[in-house]
């Protein structure tokens, strides 16, 4: 007969944020400890509630499953002496096993005579197993941890109750003092503690006491309030997932409500009071269209009783909050832009790299490179070299000061109320995006160059200055900034080459005199840096690794180029057309290392083979360039394949390595030449073919 199981973690209250991988973590623990207890069963159930972590265990066995099982030992020439007694090999063989020599057999396994015993083990009951899943309990692990009182153990919160049942039964067991049982506690206000009569009624026996312990039926609860709310008040609360998820962590019996405030606080740019409303008090903003409206929409931890005197006690707080929200706001209109420059040389950046303002003053020289190397107009220019000036101006406002996540937002606000072109104001916002990866990249021209420039100043200065990401470690967020760079360079099909372009941010950083490792050291750690973000990018996309490392063989280059690239080459492995065109090229690849030069002499050819290659690579050698420049990636290599044919003839007829050493250092400065090209494609050499026949 199959059985449930029951465990119950009752603590303190959990930080929201703890909880969605404390229930992941249980369940796949729960499961891999069942696994290796040889426990089978039906199904894992995880619940969870700020006051408590749960698993049910549905269909379990009442005891392991018996196991008969052949163990297989020596072979027999080890097992037998020459005189045909058992050796102590054989002998320590069955001890091990409970067995003894009598029980010894052979079977042959290919070709060879094995000892042999058959073991039987029966299995332990489900219940004395069930005694040791407080290892499970302890296994747990949290981003920060507490000791309490005089216990030695560290865990989130303090544990105040544990249930453990097996069916009816409590599983007896104890945790820093704290022993099992098969009480446990409803809802902190509303409910009282009650003694579970059976593992399976768990989840209907709390929801008697105001405590929904199913996370997921929480959330859905929840989203169908707030949805019943919209349909009756005519209101547009947008979907928000990751404010849902912290409120479902929130509470244990969820009852929406909502409330007002004065609309006079609508003058506030909405961003500083959604802010103050999502992070601060984890309310819903209410919106009609696009338009906020005076209204919010809370979670409250308890039933509907009295939610009008709920929702006045959180208007009051909320009132407070909106009111510094809207002093902050009038306050630093009363401060200009540059006044606001002039405090950044007081704001120290990083003790090698200078001040804000010193900061400020490289990102603006590196967006005018950029600028250049783009070609913009004139007036784009002039918008770039405005905005980068005054691009951290914001920092210093109060209103950042109080609520950091609108840095750039209220940049843009605050530069459109000085007179700043919308280009400019534009690009306040957008020198942070994306602000993650695969977020949304800045709109604008003037904005991308912005945010490009600040993330190369970030990247290049840091690892300048001996701060490189390693590991799991990347406390400067380089590696997202990088991603950025490649991404806006990617969506706005940029010609540019990234490589180059580290190389000149980097150049320019050695002019400045800044930095502490050597020149050298940083910018291989800054190229390789840089490859291993592309590399990234293109195996998120499916493209296999040795491909990766092919087209990465130069540097990123021209991104969206590479990406191409990558993405042809995964489907060519796969080609057996294309089977004899790497093969070519991988003859070539395999003499060439060998050549000293690539400057090849026609006259020092003996055979038409020899003429007909360097001919074919003269001719085709700037169509493939040019195909490439204009990020024409299948035409490109349909050119190169234009080589094959002439390279196996080549190779068929002519003997590279001949004795007379000008015409064999001719002929492999011919295959370097051939050599070179190829490699601004990529590394076929690297690329391991999947040939179908």
């Amino acid at each position: 007969m199959n059985k449930q199981a029951l465990f119950e973690i009752g603590l303190e209250e959990l930080p929201a944020r703890f909880i969605d991988d404390a229930e992941k973590q249980l369940e796949e623990k729960t499961a891999a400890w069942l696994q290796k207890n040889r426990l089978p069963s039906e199904q894992l159930t995880v619940f969870s509630t700020p006051r408590r972590l749960a698993v049910l265990i549905d269909g379990l066995p009442e005891k392991q499953p018996d196991i008969e099982e052949k163990a297989k030992g020596p072979a027999k020439h080890i097992a037998l002496t020459e005189d045909g007694e058992w050796s102590k090999a054989a002998i320590g063989f069955t001890k091990g096993q409970g067995k003894n020599v009598d029980d010894i057999y052979f079977e042959e396994i290919k070709g060879v005579e094995y000892v042999h015993v058959d073991k039987y083990i029966e299995g332990v009951s489900t219940e004395a197993i069930l005694q040791e899943f407080k290892d499970v309990i302890l296994s747990l692990t949290f981003p920060k941890n507490m000791r309490w009182g005089n216990r030695s153990l560290k865990y989130v919160r303090p544990i105040r109750w544990l249930v453990a049942l097996f069916e009816e039964a409590v599983i007896p067991f104890e945790i820093e003092g704290v022993e099992t049982g098969a009480g446990t506690k409803g809802h902190r206000f509303l409910g009282e503690e009650i003694i579970l009569s059976h593992a399976g009624t768990y989840e209907s026996a709390l929801k008697g006491q105001y405590v929904m312990v199913d996370r997921s039926k929480r959330m859905e609860d929840i989203k169908q309030q707030l949805v019943d709310f919209q349909q009756s008040k005519g209101w547009d609360i947008h979907e928000d997932e990751e404010l849902l998820m912290e409120v479902t962590d929130l509470v244990e019996y969820p009852t929406v409500f909502s409330g007002s405030f004065d609309e006079s606080f609508l003058k506030v740019p909405d961003e500083a009071l959604i802010t103050s409303m999502k992070e601060h008090q984890r309310y819903f903003p209410v919106h009609q269209g696009d338009a906020l409206l005076p209204y919010f929409v809370g979670v409250r931890n308890g039933d509907d009783q009295h939610l009008r005197n709920v929702a006045r006690g959180n208007e009051k707080v909320l009132r407070a909050r909106l009111s510094d929200a809207q002093f902050f706001y009038e306050e630093d209109q009363k401060v200009s832009i540059e006044a606001r420059l002039e405090k950044l040389q007081t704001i120290v950046y990083q003790e090698d790299l200078g001040t804000l303002a010193d900061k400020v003053a490289r990102v603006e020289d590196i967006a005018l490179l950029l600028s250049d190397e783009l070609s913009v107009s004139a007036e784009e220019r002039e918008h770039v070299e405005r905005a980068a000036h005054i691009s951290k101006f914001d920092l210093v406002t109060q209103m950042v000061d109080e609520f950091t996540n609108l840095q750039g937002i209220m940049g843009e606000k605050y530069a459109k109320i000085f007179g700043e072109s919308d280009a400019v104001a534009a690009a306040m916002r957008e020198q942070y995006m994306p602000k993650q990866a695969g977020s949304a990249s800045p709109e604008t021209k003037v904005g991308s160059i912005l945010s490009v420039a600040d993330k190369l100043d970030t990247i290049v200065g840091t690892i300048a200055i001996g701060n490189l990401p390693s590991g799991s470690q990347d406390p400067y967020g380089l590696r997202r900034q990088a991603l950025g760079i490649l991404q806006i360079v990617g969506e706005h099909d940029w010609e540019i080459d990234v490589t180059s372009l580290l190389d000149l941010v980097i150049d320019y950083y050695k002019q400045k005199g800044l930095g502490t490792v050597s020149e050298e050291q940083r910018r291989a750690d800054i190229h390789d840096f840089f490859d291993a973000r592309a590399a990234y990018l293109l195996r998120k996309e499916d493209v296999e690794s040795d491909i990766v490392e092919a087209v990465l063989v130069s540097g990123v280059g021209h991104y969206p180029v590479t990406r191409q690239k990558a993405i042809l080459l995964s489907k060519k492995r796969n080609d057996s057309d294309f089977r004899e065109v790497h093969e070519s090229f991988g003859r070539v690849l395999n003499m060439a290392g060998k050549a000293e030069s690539s400057t090849v002499d026609s006259s020092l050819f003996e055979k038409e083979e020899e003429t007909r290659l360097h001919d074919v690579h003269l001719d085709m050698e700037k169509e493939f360039r040019n195909y490439l420049a204009t990020a024409q990636v299948e035409k490109a290599l349909e050119t190169l394949t234009l080589l094959a044919a002439p390279i196996h003839e080549f190779f068929d007829n002519i003997m590279v390595m001949t004795e007379d050493s000008e015409v064999r250092a001719n002929r492999l400065a011919l295959l370097k030449s051939i050599a070179d090209t190829l490699y601004v494609f990529a590394d076929f050499h690297a690329v391991q073919w999947k040939q179908h026949n």
